[in-house]
């Protein structure tokens, strides 16, 4: 294992001494200042030892030493600890933390813990098709990080088209381009898109085409949970084709939300999903993806068992086909396919809160209630439809660790329910894949999850340190920034962050998470094509 002190010493640069200040200058004044810590400004510029202050809700002054330059009501000496700006989670699903009527819940600490400072929501194709309503209820409801959000096709699809397993027609189509354009107006980033997930899945390129289009022409990305990270369909690398193809046709960037080779039947593909990235890239397409650093998946245990046929129409219809005998045989069969796919029922990990088979195996469930594996996943399909989460143990090493090192590549939690993701991401990257393997250095990983990011998704003034910038400022020790949560305890704070600025104001202050909750609704601004 690498020590903190040699990745200190390897992350610090010299400078030279800083000129002194004519005494005829007046010196800034700052409510903050942060002292003497090992700064990383978010770019791929190297660390150095020095000093940012803050006042009010921005950044005024970056540098080597602020001594003589800034006066400030107080100071936190960060000496043997690193300064960053605060991450930016660019996939995240924290569900109801962000509407609760509580304000503890809003505060969705299993972020803040990780040093994250915005998350970004509406991801998958889920969400809200009314991003505007959205934010508007958020200005009212603060929270504790800053939240921007894509609008979900398969949230304008369910709008319009309900769970129908068919294309719609031409007035519903026009209806569902209103829809995405309107959000756009309203501040969306662009079109998130899950088309592994039906009823998304059952949308042809083509409409998804006309919908990315709405967000292109005003200035959006096409964030995409591709439509097979596997085999279960067109495979991996016609998915990853097709996902660069929809952008190319809608003029516009692409970006891959949770990039990996999932399953057995693709393992060790990472390499080629690169390639078609970088061939796309070098004919001049934007395309980027995010990771995380995991190597097992988190999903539904719907969606990812059951055949996609047996999805179509909703809850209801998926009830009464496994309770058909005459369907039993392609469903079992196709059940007994994705089960290969994914490991077998050994690598399907039970994570639901609250239920009699949470923390264990899909293969334990079946030896404890003396059934085959598929008929335990249909015991617990049949008893509770919603809300089935695993964790599905279906990814390699070396396929993480090619990707993480991609320089299109940022860093995203994916966090959901059940999945050490949601408390751990950003903690768990630093402790496994820079400190213990060194599979990336300490500024690659601030850069992944700090100006990169902010780049990714065109959210203005914040991933970086910059003087003007909002003072979203992360402060961590780094011999104890460190993931708590895992797969058997998967709601575990992470530890190690000793302050943390939202919008310049303290969410954790001398490693103690307060309840201030100023995180902000940020929607984009003077969007192309819309009014004002």
């Amino acid at each position: 294992m690498k020590g903190f002190g040699c990745l200190l010493v390897a992350a610090t640069v010299l400078v030279a001494p800083v000129a002194p200040v004519s005494a005829a200058a007046r010196p800034i004044i700052a409510d903050l200042i942060i002292r003497g810590g090992m700064l990383f400004d978010g770019s791929d510029r190297p660390a150095y030892t020095g000093d940012v202050a803050i006042k009010g809700d921005r950044i005024v002054f970056v540098g080597p030493s602020a001594r003589g330059r800034v006066v400030a009501k107080r100071s936190i000496d960060a000496r043997g600890q690193i300064i960053a700006p605060g991450f930016i989670d660019p996939h995240t699903h924290p569900g109801d933390m962000v509407s609760a009527t509580d304000p503890a819940t809003r505060r969705i600490a299993p972020w803040l813990a990780q040093g994250v400072t915005t998350i970004v929501t509406g991801i998958d194709g889920g969400g809200a098709a009314d991003v505007q309503a959205q934010f508007a209820r958020l200005a009212g409801q603060p929270t504790g990080p800053n939240i921007a959000s894509y609008v979900g096709f398969g949230a304008v699809r369910s709008a319009v088209l309900g769970a129908a397993a068919r294309p719609p027609t031409a007035d519903e189509l026009v209806q569902m381009r209103t829809l995405v354009a309107n959000a756009m107006c309203g501040g969306a980033l662009g079109l998130s898109a899950g088309l592994f997930y039906a009823p998304q899945s059952f949308a042809k390129t083509d409409e998804v085409i006309a919908l990315a289009r709405e967000a292109g022409v005003r200035g959006g990305l096409y964030d995409t949970h591709q439509r097979d990270e596997s085999s279960y369909g067109i495979g991996l690398l016609a998915s990853v084709s097709e996902a660069i193809a929809i952008g190319a046709s809608a003029a516009m960037p692409v970006h891959f939300a949770h990039l990996k080779a999932l399953g057995v039947d693709v393992h060790g593909q990472a390499p080629a999903v690169i390639a078609l990235i970088e061939a796309a890239r070098a004919r001049g397409q934007d395309v980027t993806a995010d990771q995380y650093p995991w190597a097992a998946s988190g999903s539904n245990l719907i969606s990812a068992l059951l055949p996609e046929r047996a999805q179509a129409d909703g809850l209801p219809a998926i009830r009464a086909r496994i309770d058909d005998p005459a369907q039993a045989g392609w469903l079992r069969a196709g059940i007994a396919d994705n089960l290969r796919r994914r490991g077998g029922a050994e690598s399907i990990l039970m994570t639901s809160a609250g239920q009699p088979w949470t923390g264990k195996r899909l293969s334990e469930l079946a030896v404890q209630w003396q059934v085959d594996a598929i008929d335990a996943a249909l015991r617990i399909i049949r008893s509770n439809p919603q809300g089935i989460s695993i964790a599905s143990f279906n990814m390699i090493d070396a396929d993480i660790d090619l990707l993480m090192q991609q320089p299109w590549m940022i860093t995203g939690s994916d966090g959901s329910a059940g999945h050490p993701r949601m408390y751990a991401t950003f903690p768990e990257k630093y402790a496994r894949y820079v400190v213990e393997r060194g599979v990336i250095s300490l500024g690659t990983f601030i850069r992944q999850s700090t100006g990169r990011t902010a780049d990714t998704l065109k959210i203005a003034e914040r991933g970086y340190l910059r003087p003007g910038y909002f003072a979203d400022i992360l402060v961590f020790d780094p011999a104890r920034y460190a993931p708590r949560a895992d797969y058997v305890r998967p709601r575990e704070l992470s530890v190690g962050i000793t302050t943390l600025l939202v919008n310049g104001v303290p969410v954790i202050s001398d490693g103690v998470m307060g309840t201030a909750l100023p995180g902000r609704p940020l929607p984009r601004r003077a969007v192309p094509g819309c009014p004002g």
